[in-house]
């Protein structure tokens, strides 16, 4: 009596596993949030974490190609539908996190493009006090460099219009330390001159 059992229930469990589906919309809800991740800056402010999201993606794809090729009572997805559980929840952590890194990295780079602009005019108002005497091309140079700090700002700002707040900072940080490059020779051309003229006075 068991084994007629045992036979009848087999068709049963065969025809039940060879119901199982292809998870195709956590896959797409999957992907979907791995996609919110990217809009939220992750690849630029937590590359790491995206990464991870981007390889249980992938690796719950190649799970479910490896069991569209078995026989259809064969199939199990159980596996592509944990990575895909975790790659879902994991990016929704991810899209938090990047918008707080974003932010703080927004900050410092107005921060930054202010001290940018700071330097820059510093050395703008050196410049109108640089000497012009037998050296008039290094001056015409250093006017020429600058200028080239000033256009540079626009850079800057471009980055930041563009949310690309990690290149604006990295921007804003060149133009400083070139501002007080340019400064520096300024100021020592002008110590040369005084020192000279203090020379000739005696």
């Amino acid at each position: 009596m068991k084994h007629w059992i045992m036979f009848g229930l087999a068709p049963l469990f065969l025809l039940t596993v060879a119901c199982a589906k292809a998870p195709t919309d956590k896959l797409t809800a999957a992907e979907q949030a791995v996609n919110d991740a990217r809009t939220a800056g992750a690849p630029t402010y937590l590359a790491e974490d995206f990464a991870k999201l981007e390889s249980l993606v992938a690796n719950a794809k190649k799970e479910i190609a490896e069991e569209e090729g078995k026989f259809a009572f064969l199939r199990d997805y159980e596996k592509a539908e944990q990575l895909l559980a975790s790659a879902k929840a994991d990016a929704a952590k991810v899209v938090i996190e990047a918008a707080k890194k974003k932010e703080e990295a927004k900050v410092a780079a107005v921060q930054a493009q202010q001290e940018a602009q700071a330097s820059v005019k510093t050395t703008q108002a050196l410049v109108a006090k640089a000497p012009v005497g037998k050296d008039r091309a290094a001056v015409e140079a250093i006017k020429a460099d600058a200028e080239g700090l000033a256009a540079s700002l626009a850079e800057v700002q471009t980055a930041m219009d563009a949310g690309d707040y990690l290149a604006a900072q990295t921007k804003a940080k060149a133009i400083q330390d070139k501002s007080q490059a340019v400064a520096k020779e300024i100021q020592d051309a002008l110590a040369k001159v005084g020192g000279a003229k203090g020379k000739k006075g005696k």
